[in-house]
């Protein structure tokens, strides 16, 4: 693959942190709150460098991800796994002991990540009911936790579907089921993990985004999703964007809405940093919306075109290097890989 390649997927998942740290001290604020505390502009600057469980899910998500390739296992539970380690980093205080003989791999002895980071209920109660086996069914289909539920947790952190050996859309559908059984959430995040892996294979996010149409109307009860990313291409293509612009397309609270305020800020702005505080400006769930829109900025224009201040910045930038270098290498049974990714 190309240097561009490396530096689109390491651009997405840095990109994804970035948005997601840069919302976060603003979500649940009205936009005139934001205002209020930050000036007429709103928010313009990050002021707390520290991530919340979008991020912290994506690299549980990557880490699932390796583990499948790595011993060839299904996907979906590689990732019910992952997202089972993530759920104890909520419910502990640090990591378990080396010596307790789990063998969990060394992204869960990653003590940052042992901060509660105001979790999504769907995704917690999902993850308790995900204990025990349950089936991921097709694309579109109404799945059996949380069948009523499409909260933007299910697409937050499907960025790294986007940047495996799986199919994108297929298994970032699949595994929203894990906790959200709604099917707008399951395919806005197989939308979204596809505009991510075209994004990195050289696509423009025009195509990118007509090429998620496309695999959705093959899909039962896309319209939801549908509607919501032409929503935003419309949108995109008229006057310059705004906030109030943003707040059009919904408050991002759930799944279908997320994807497109991240869509139509990354379309409507050409400067990755400018796109970036367009996409938490909003009042509703900007930390999501931030690091989705993050992702594609860093899938579209690669690491380096994201504010260097923000990306030296932010929390847990180190770990979610080593990640992406692992993601984005063929593992093999060395015991490199076997130690970090046991089965």
């Amino acid at each position: 693959m190309s240097v561009g390649y490396y530096s689109s997927v390491m651009g997405c998942m840095l990109g994804g942190a970035v948005g997601d740290a840069l919302g976060n001290p603003v979500e649940f604020m009205s936009l005139a709150r934001i205002r209020a505390a930050h000036g007429p502009d709103g928010l313009r600057d990050m002021v707390s460098a520290e991530v919340t469980d979008d991020t912290q899910m994506t690299l549980f998500t990557a880490e699932g991800l390796i583990r499948a390739r790595l011993h060839r296992i299904d996907p979906v539970e590689a990732v019910r796994n992952a997202y089972l380690r993530w759920l104890d980093t909520q419910q502990f205080p640090e990591p378990p002991a080396a010596d307790d003989g789990l063998r969990n791999g060394w992204l869960r002895q990653e003590r940052w990540l042992y901060a509660v980071r105001a979790p999504g209920m769907a995704c917690l109660s999902g993850l308790y009911a995900a204990g025990r086996h349950v089936d991921a069914p097709a694309p579109g289909a109404i799945g059996e936790i949380n069948p009523l539920s499409k909260g933007c947790g299910s697409v937050m952190r499907s960025a790294p579907f986007g940047l495996s050996v799986f199919d994108p859309f297929e298994t970032a559908a699949r595994c929203s089921y894990l906790t959200h059984g709604h099917p707008t959430a399951s395919l806005s995040a197989g939308a979204f993990a596809v505009i991510i892996h075209d994004l990195v294979r050289g696509d423009s996010l025009e195509q990118a985004v007509r090429q998620a149409l496309a695999r959705l109307t093959g899909c039962p009860a896309h319209e939801e999703t549908v509607s919501a990313l032409r929503a935003a291409v419309l949108l995109a293509a008229g006057p310059a964007p705004t906030a109030e612009a943003v707040e059009s397309l919904g408050a991002g609270w759930v799944a279908e809405e997320a994807l497109a305020i991240a869509v139509y800020c990354a379309l409507a702005e050409p400067d990755p940093g400018k796109a970036l505080l367009l996409a938490v400006n909003h009042s509703g769930d900007s930390d999501s919306t931030g690091a989705i829109c993050g992702s594609i900025l860093g899938a579209r224009h690669g690491f380096r075109f994201l504010p260097a201040e923000w990306v030296d910045a932010v929390e847990g930038r180190r770990t979610l290097v080593k990640i992406t270098y692992d993601l984005l290498t063929e593992p093999t049974s060395h015991s490199y890989w076997t130690g970090r990714y046991p089965l």
